[in-house]
């Protein structure tokens, strides 16, 4: 499935609010941020922990444009928990992290604006 990140995309179809509520977005804080050079477009591997209910996560993140290594520990992310793992190279995704489009088509990640606790759903 292609999806246009460009703010010119129309909105996509209405969905009831059960299919809102069936994907399950979380907010972790990054513990380790890793180069993925392996991977066919430029990426970073990150481990995520999502709190005592859900524990860590990897997630494979298209996010260099804006984001070197050391700016991502101790970062607060949203990603994504419950959609099934998938296989990028040899590394295994378990968690998609979200962000939005710059002008440029660049990944800038999504976060909270205030510290929440990790776990935390968004609704």
């Amino acid at each position: 499935m292609h999806l246009n990140h460009l703010p010119s995309e129309p909105a996509a179809a209405t969905i009831d609010f059960g299919a809102f509520l069936a994907v399950d977005i979380r907010i972790g804080t990054v513990v380790e941020a890793q180069a993925f050079p392996e991977a066919r477009k430029p990426a970073l591997k990150l481990t995520i922990d999502f709190g005592p209910s859900i524990g860590r996560k990897r997630s494979s993140a298209q996010i260099t444009e804006h984001y070197s290594l050391d700016d991502l520990v101790g970062r607060q992310v949203a990603a994504v928990v419950n959609f099934p793992p998938r296989q990028i190279g040899k590394f295994l995704s378990e968690a998609l992290t979200v962000g939005f489009a710059d002008d440029s088509g660049a990944v800038v990640l999504f976060r909270p604006d205030q510290p929440v606790p990790d776990g935390s759903r968004l609704f």
